[in-house]
């Protein structure tokens, strides 16, 4: 008789969410590792997300997904409380709650970055025989903001740090165990709350979900790619912005700035296309790369849309592209939730991370992907990317073949294994 695990993510299909392409993913195989799982999400209607319909298709149809209401934004952001995770949280209390009273769970399984919602954990654990494993995708509580000037600084980020800064212990009094994306983010944990140490933790990034590819593919016609200049040579990147991800772009602006000075035929070629780098609903979105752009005078050659992509349209963009853009910042914990989808497409990557990122040995293995660090000498640096650019014009703006990089150890079906075999172990049951 297998296990049962309940999900709390308060994104979820049809919501194009980052933080929620882990539970996505691993839903098709939880069954056969021997847990049944179900999944909490916010209603759809209350979501500040692009939707994509689309993304129900890579759901089991046998899923059950139970949905709970929130306070609507228009009203609560009048008192300035937008999140999703503030506006559902008495939903979910109130919903868990009753599933509770009257189903059995081995685990509660929070994966959001929607933190707020994890001190529920606390409560629900006093009220019955259950584990609690939180999936933590992002830091929480941090002080890195903090010595940032103040234009760096997300919005409402006082409000946030404290609330962060109350809540985080509350929640994480309650972990039986945890996953991660980065080992970096379980030290923290450790170091702050060592009770965690004897807990048990893993950590591993997002599956690489070949379906996706495939679905990407058959819908072509619904959400094709937006790439329009086909005269070029087109460097995408399609993620999140922040004034974290600047040094890296700096980088790319400096070593096209130079480009453009000895190979100026060669280097008008280019385009560089940097897509959703705002999480802000269509139309609202704050830049933050446009004036540094501008800055440098590259606008004729790198343009920034803010606006979110559905995933599909993403993976059919990324495809379509000549070479993909990785940037990172200069803290070693970060792992962009992209790297997979951008390893499925079989594009060349050029990448700029930090030494010690965990996406360095995964696509250090990798053919056709020029990884470069923070570490080295910045002007050699800069002559790197600049030889690496110089490289892939030459070829010209056709797409070429690229060898297969699918491995199956980082599939999304290996990994819910190593997901389910953390909870066998949270709960004591053999693998």
């Amino acid at each position: 008789m297998n296990k049962r695990l309940l999900i709390i993510s308060p994104y979820f299909p049809p919501g194009n969410a980052a933080d929620m392409h882990r539970v996505r993913t691993s839903l098709p195989f939880y069954a056969a590792c021997g847990w049944d799982a179900e999944v909490v999400t916010v209603d759809p209607q209350y979501y500040d997300v692009v939707l994509d319909d689309l993304l129900e298709q890579s759901l089991p149809e046998k899923v059950i997904i139970h949905r709970v209401k929130a306070f609507d934004k228009r009203k609560t952001a009048k008192f300035g409380l937008g999140s999703i995770a503030l506006r559902s949280l008495w939903y979910y209390f109130l919903s868990v709650n009753k599933l509770l009273r009257t189903n059995h769970y081995d685990v509660i399984f929070f994966s959001t970055t929607q933190f707020p919602v994890l001190v529920l954990g606390r409560l629900w654990k006093r009220r019955s025989n259950l584990k609690i494993v939180f999936d933590i995708q992002d830091p929480w509580h941090t002080d890195y903001y903090k010595t940032r000037p103040k234009i760096e600084r997300p919005k409402k980020y006082w409000f946030s740090y404290h609330l962060n800064k109350i809540l985080e212990p509350i929640a994480m009094s309650a972990a039986d165990g945890l996953l991660s994306v980065s080992e970096g983010y379980l030290k923290v944990l450790h170091q702050r709350y060592p009770h965690l140490k004897l807990k048990p933790a893993a950590t591993m990034p997002f599956g690489m979900h070949m379906p996706d590819l495939q679905i990407a593919r058959s819908t072509v016609h619904i959400q094709p790619s937006i790439l329009k200049a086909r005269d070029k040579f087109n460097l995408v990147y399609v993620g999140r912005g922040g004034e974290d991800l600047l040094p890296a772009l700096k980088l790319l602006m400096k070593a096209i700035k130079m480009g453009l000075q000895k190979q100026p035929e060669l280097f008008r070629k280019l385009s560089v296309q940097l897509f959703g780098t705002s999480y802000a609903p269509a139309g609202c979105g704050k830049s933050t790369f446009s004036s540094e752009i501008q800055k440098q005078g590259l606008s004729n050659i790198i343009c920034e849309t803010m606006d979110r992509l559905p995933f599909y349209q993403t993976l059919n963009t990324l495809e379509d592209a000549q070479m993909l853009f990785l940037p990172g910042p200069e803290q070693p914990d970060y792992l962009a939730s992209k790297i997979f989808p951008y390893l499925m497409v079989q594009r060349p990557i050029l990448a700029i991370l930090h030494k010690d990122s965990s996406g360095m040995p995964i696509l250090s293995a990798c053919p056709n992907v020029s990884v470069f660090t923070f570490d080295q000498d910045v002007s050699l640096l800069i002559m790197n990317i600049y030889h690496c650019l110089c490289s892939e014009l030459a070829t010209g703006t056709s797409l070429k073949n690229m060898p297969q990089r699918i491995d199956k150890g980082h599939s999304s079906a290996q990994l819910t294994i190593l997901q389910t075999n953390l909870f066998n172990q949270v709960c004591e049951f053999p693998n």
